[in-house]
């Protein structure tokens, strides 16, 4: 090994190739590292995906028989939940959702029930147990939609909340609960 008279002057350190390989170990997992969190910081963060935009351009029928157009829902907070009659869970949270639904429509938060479901068996549950917020006729499509807005599972219920932009900002798969919809309403 020679030695460097200008560096010991100096007082730097001499490293061996020892050292140099610790320091190339370290900047490689330090590289390694930074990568994988931004791809998890990229994978879990807000993002307008094709879903999203598209999603804006379509059109349900409601368990009456009217058009219900999702662009009429843009520019407001919307809280979206996938729900089926026969599914338990969905059918526990809706009451819930209703509350939530009266207490914050003035604060410009809507509500929009997707029935991943049929017309007749979605009109007799309406009829024993109304909701305030407006419901649309997702169908069995409404798995693939579902699918498309990140619930990889397919399983319900699923909530999907818009920001007023029309992004996603929370998704979650399975009932909701109150810290739930007080977490997703809190300003910020």
């Amino acid at each position: 090994m020679s030695h460097d008279p200008s560096s010991a002057a100096r007082g730097a350190p001499e490293i061996g190739s020892r050292g140099r390989r610790r320091i190339l170990y370290a900047g490689v997992a330090a590289a390694a590292a930074l990568g994988g969190a931004s791809v998890a910081w990229w994978k879990f963060q807000p993002h307008a995906t094709v879903a999203d935009t598209a999603l804006w351009g379509l059109t349900f029928d409601t368990p009456t028989g009217e058009k219900l157009a999702m662009q009429s829902l843009r520019g407001k907070p919307l809280l979206v939940n996938f729900w089926a009659t026969w599914c338990a869970p969905c059918v526990e949270e809706m009451p819930l959702l209703d509350r939530f639904y009266r207490e914050n429509s003035a604060k410009s938060w809507q509500v929009l029930g997707l029935a991943v479901d049929q017309v007749e068996p979605v009109n007799r549950f309406l009829k024993k147990a109304p909701v305030s917020y407006p419901v649309g006729m997702a169908g069995l499509q409404g798995t693939d939609l579902g699918r498309s807005l990140g619930n990889s599972v397919g399983g319900l219920p699923f909530t999907v909340v818009f920001g007023a932009a029309g992004t996603v900002l929370h998704r979650k798969i399975g009932q909701i609960t109150p810290a739930d919809l007080q977490r997703w309403a809190a300003p910020g």
